[in-house]
């Protein structure tokens, strides 16, 4: 997506309108809450550096969808990948809506986002990872069309500082 330019979404319920934009780093504060919801607690100044690290990489995108008053209530990152073994396709990084504003369509809208930001990328297949405890989000995934094409364990190894 060029710089300045972006897709704008919106819909109504319960007489809030929600609308889907590009992130930007004066969001972090509620990046940093969603995360949290999601299973993965920071610090504000982390979230927001790597916020600025994204914001700055073309093959990397997170949107996320606000009430009218401006509070985020959910995010999907989104990144394209080249490997050896798979042409370009898209990962989600992540996808979260808070807890108080699930079962609303807000997911599916931010997918619907993601999938376009994937068209534009040329790429034609998303790929993401969800923990084998999170059922709800299998169920989700499985209704946008996702299947499930393996079962692995995903391993990490943190290196020390040189």
């Amino acid at each position: 997506m060029k710089p300045g330019s972006f897709s704008y979404n919106s819909f109504m319920t319960n007489q809030s309108i929600f609308s889907v934009r590009p992130v930007g780093v004066k969001d972090a504060s509620d990046i940093c809450l969603l995360a949290d919801q999601l299973g993965y607690p920071d610090t504000l100044d982390a979230v927001k550096t790597r916020l600025e690290i994204i914001l700055t990489n073309p093959n990397q995108a997170v949107f996320v969808i606000e009430m009218n008053g401006g509070k985020v209530v959910g995010y999907v990152h989104v990144v394209r990948q080249v490997y050896v073994e798979a042409g370009p396709l898209v990962e989600l990084g992540g996808l979260v809506i808070h807890a108080n504003f699930r079962h609303m369509g807000l997911g599916k809208l931010l997918i619907a986002e993601a999938e376009k930001w994937t068209h534009e990328k040329g790429c034609h297949t998303i790929r993401l990872r969800s923990n084998i405890i999170r059922s709800e989000a299998h169920n989700f995934y499985r209704n946008l069309g996702f299947e499930i094409t393996k079962t692995q364990h995903y391993f990490i190894k943190t290196l020390g500082k040189r």
